[in-house]
């Protein structure tokens, strides 16, 4: 029961104002929630593509021991021919190597699904051979990178042909 002068001390207004501020809390916090996995999102995306970079580096300089350290054990590498390789065989191919003259990638689009990276991107590089030439790769590429400790890394690639 309310009493007579619950309107002059204000108790009925403090629930109101309570109830009111508890609403407003509990929508803002759904509109917040979205745009806070937004940015997380977006978090990623960023973290995502300084990982596709920093490997970019790594095999640019032959730095076997970064390239060990993005790549996950169960790394599968598909090169445009569809040859495969594992990690021991990828870090190997490049492990104090100069393999590249040039490597450039552009056309980047990379999607973030929960621990998953998924990054698309033209690869064009000047190759550096055995015999002292060089000749050039121009090939579309597709990397799949996990989220492992807080840490992106590389679980799967493949490349495919692009026209000349």
């Amino acid at each position: 029961m309310l009493k007579k002068n619950a309107f002059k001390s204000g108790h009925i207004r403090s629930r109101r104002v309570l109830l009111a501020t508890a609403a407003v809390g509990l929508a803002a916090s759904g509109a917040i929630a979205p745009l806070t996995t937004a940015f997380a999102a977006d978090d990623d995306q960023q973290l995502v593509a300084k990982a596709v970079n920093a490997l970019r580096d790594a095999m640019l300089a032959g730095d076997g021991a970064t390239l060990r350290a993005m790549t996950m054990e169960q790394l599968t590498y598909g090169h445009s021919n569809s040859r495969l390789e594992d990690k021991a065989a990828f870090v190997s191919s490049l492990d104090g190597k100069n393999a590249f003259k040039a490597l450039d990638l552009s056309d980047h689009v990379i999607q973030v699904v929960g621990d998953i990276g998924i990054a698309r991107h033209t690869f064009d590089s000047v190759n550096n051979l055995a015999d002292g030439k060089t000749n050039t790769a121009h090939i579309k590429v597709l990397q799949v990178w996990k989220k492992v400790d807080g840490s992106w890394k590389l679980l799967a690639r493949q490349a495919s042909p692009l026209p000349a």
